[in-house]
């Protein structure tokens, strides 16, 4: 997987070791052009490559997720269109652009 993230949010929170054999998945994160791996949730690729998911839209505090099943309305993340989707149980998709950094 390949990412050229830089800043705070740099360090994976994630580090995968298994499975490592699925095929690649290209997308973008925040304008950066990332890899997945086929079957990965947009929460599991995101957080290979960054140290948060999302900043918390009141406190400014960083996100990862929180139930992970979908409840919770903690992973909302959005695509470069606009469109708001939750990441804990979303599939990544060749060529999904992902905006974890959404302008005020």
């Amino acid at each position: 997987m390949t990412s050229t993230r830089q800043g705070p949010a740099a360090a994976p929170l994630l580090h995968r070791v298994a499975e490592t054999a699925r095929d690649p998945i290209p997308f973008t994160l925040d304008g950066v052009a990332c890899t997945a791996l086929a079957g990965d949730t947009v929460l599991t690729a995101v957080l290979t490559h960054a140290g948060q998911l999302r900043r918390n839209e009141f406190s400014g505090a960083p996100r990862a997720g929180f139930c992970m099943m979908g409840a919770c309305q903690d992973c909302w993340v959005q695509t470069g269109e606009g469109a708001r989707l939750r990441a804990c149980s979303t599939f990544v998709a060749a060529g999904m652009c992902l905006v974890t950094e959404v302008p005020a």
